[in-house]
Parts: C-alpha cells; sequence; structure tokens
C-alpha cells in the first residue's frame, strides 16, 4: 500500500485545494479496493501543527499526523498558498526541509495553484517545468528564475514533479494522479463522479494578458507602452528599437529577460487579448475583430489566437461572448 501526504501547511492558505485533493484520492482506493480487495493508498492530511484555521477562523483543518512521523511517503500534494507568499514561506520553512527530503528518499510531488511557490523554495524546480496561475507569473518568474514557467499549461509532468495552473483546476491534476497512481479506469469513474473535464489540457483560455510591467527597466517599459498604444498599427519591432536608441538584439535580450517574452510574441499577446474582449462585449464578426486588432491575414490571425488562448476565434466566441443564444 502506497501513502499519500496531503500537506496543511502554516498560514491562511487554500482549503478547497485540501478538501478536494482529499476527497477525490479518498473516493478513488475505495473504487480500487472494492475492484481489487485492497488499499492502494493510504492518504492522510500532513503538517506541522495540530490543526490550522482558515478564512478568519470560519473553518480548520486538524492533520492526521505531523511531518516528522512521517518517514517515508510516496506521494506528496502541496495545497494552494493564500498571497502573501514570503509570510507563507516563512511559516513553512520545516515543510520546505521535509519535502526535499523526501524527493530524495523517491517520493514524487505535486504542487496545486501557487503551492509551486513551496514547492519552487525548494530548489527542486530548478531547471525543471512549472505551471501556476496565470495572474502570479511575473511575481514567481522574478522569485524563481532558474524555473522553467510554462504560463500555458494547465499540468506539468517533469521527474516526478508535478504542477497546475490555478484556481480549480487543480480537479484536473488530481485525476490525472489518479490515472497515474492507480490507473486510467480509476480515473474516468472520479471524473465521472466529481464531473471532471479529462480533455483540458491549458489555461490559456482563462488568462489575462495583464502586461508583465513589474520590472524595472524603463527602456521595455517605454517599449511595451508604444506597442499597446499603436497594437493596431503595422509595428515594426526594427524600427521600434532603432527610435529607443538600442540594438535589436540587445533590445529582445533586454525584453525577454523584463518581460519573459520576445517583442513580437508581447505585441501578439497585446493584440489577441483586444481580440478576446471584441469577442466577449460584441457583436462583431471573426474578420471584423481581426482587422481591429491589426490583422490583415485571416490564416495567420487564427493561428495566433489559437497558439495563445488553446480555442480558435470562433470556438472563443461562441463560449464566452455575453449575447450567445443559450
Amino acid at each position: 500500500m502506497k501513502h499519500l501526504s496531503i500537506i496543511v501547511p502554516n498560514g491562511e492558505n487554500n482549503l478547497s485545494s485540501i478538501v478536494g485533493a482529499y476527497k477525490i484520492f479518498t473516493r478513488a482506493n475505495a473504487i480500487w479496493k472494492e475492484k481489487y480487495g485492497a488499499d492502494r493508498f493510504k492518504t492522510e492530511l500532513v503538517g506541522v501543527s495540530d490543526e490550522v484555521l482558515f478564512h478568519q477562523g470560519l473553518f480548520s483543518a486538524k492533520p492526521h499526523t505531523q511531518i516528522s512521523n512521517v518517514k517515508h511517503t510516496d506521494l506528496i500534494i502541496i495545497p494552494s498558498l493564500n498571497h502573501n507568499y514570503e509570510k507563507a514561506l516563512n511559516e513553512n520553512e520545516l515543510l520546505v526541509k521535509w519535502l526535499v527530503k523526501q524527493y530524495k528518499a523517491g517520493a514524487s510531488v505535486a504542487s496545486i495553484c501557487t503551492g509551486a511557490f513551496l514547492l519552487a523554495s525548494t530548489g527542486l524546480l530548478d531547471n525543471k517545468s512549472c505551471s501556476t496561475h496565470w495572474s502570479v507569473h511575473d511575481e514567481f518568474r522574478q522569485r524563481f528564475p532558474r524555473v522553467h514557467l510554462k504560463m500555458d499549461k494547465l499540468i506539468t509532468d517533469e521527474n516526478g514533479i508535478y504542477t497546475n495552473g490555478g484556481a480549480y483546476s487543480f480537479l484536473n491534476l488530481i485525476v490525472y494522479l489518479v490515472e497515474k497512481f492507480f490507473d486510467r479506469e480509476t480515473a474516468i469513474y472520479c471524473s465521472k463522479v466529481f464531473q471532471i473535464d479529462l480533455d483540458r489540457n491549458f489555461q490559456s483560455e482563462f488568462s489575462i494578458f495583464n502586461g508583465h510591467k513589474k520590472h524595472e527597466d524603463e527602456l521595455v517599459l517605454k517599449a511595451q507602452s508604444y506597442i499597446e498604444a499603436n497594437y493596431q498599427d503595422k509595428i515594426s519591432i526594427e524600427r521600434l528599437a532603432t527610435g529607443l536608441n538600442v540594438g535589436r538584439r540587445n533590445f529582445d535580450r533586454r525584453f525577454i529577460k523584463a518581460t519573459g517574452f520576445t517583442p513580437l510574441n508581447y505585441l501578439q499577446r497585446v493584440k489577441i487579448e483586444r481580440a478576446k474582449k471584441n469577442f466577449e462585449n460584441t457583436r462583431k464578426t471573426v474578420n471584423e475583430v481581426m482587422y481591429d486588432v491589426g490583422y490583415n491575414d485571416t490564416k495567420a490571425f487564427r493561428e495566433v489566437f489559437s497558439r495563445i488562448t488553446g480555442m480558435s476565434p470562433i470556438g472563443y466566441k461562441s463560449k464566452y461572448n455575453k449575447e450567445r443564444e443559450v
């Protein structure tokens, strides 16, 4: 029988990801036991405190055991943290050391949403792929520059380390782990019982491009402002760099370092974010929106839109337009 440790970190963190992971894995084990006559997993809440309060004391979680009592575990799930990451990390230093020890002893580790901050603080994510909630990518990238952040991916899976996008997409990660550690049949059953879409692979369609301006490179900030003010025009990145008195290669390097994007990719994302808003709030056709955001080639627009959002323009409009027919 394997052992699952669902972490209950100290601090005001996310209760739903703890409860959700516990319920799905408990149900998966019940299905397995009914079929094979034995438990597949022993699932425990594990922490460093006897009780942790949530939502100003309205709810509480009482771990089954302390990390000091867990000498070996097979799978660890880290829930979503609150948004005061410095405080959360300071309150959970013992957990960080325990995570490293358990991973080196053979345990797999999965982080939910902003739980990636706790996982990354261990150093185990260095030079590995990682996803987290799209809204905190800037801060995550600045704190952990050695981690390969995959902002569009819903789930990453590398060397026994799993991460996922954000919010309630953690349900997809848990079902993914059920398939990994139980089997496909059990995962499908859980997806039906809890009504979780198995086919979601990206968080792209839910993300809001926010400009990635939490940096101090004034030249790049000027370039970003220019792009956002003139995205409808045919912008030459070469001329933009020249206008800012910097060579193209140096401009690209600084832009990528500050924002995580090339200037061209940044321009594309600004255009697509504007297109998304048009699809959500107007009755304009795909071609009208395409022209509004500065594209003249239907194929190119559709390819860029699909690459960034994971959906076709017409598919996005059908799903998110507020005036769509019910």
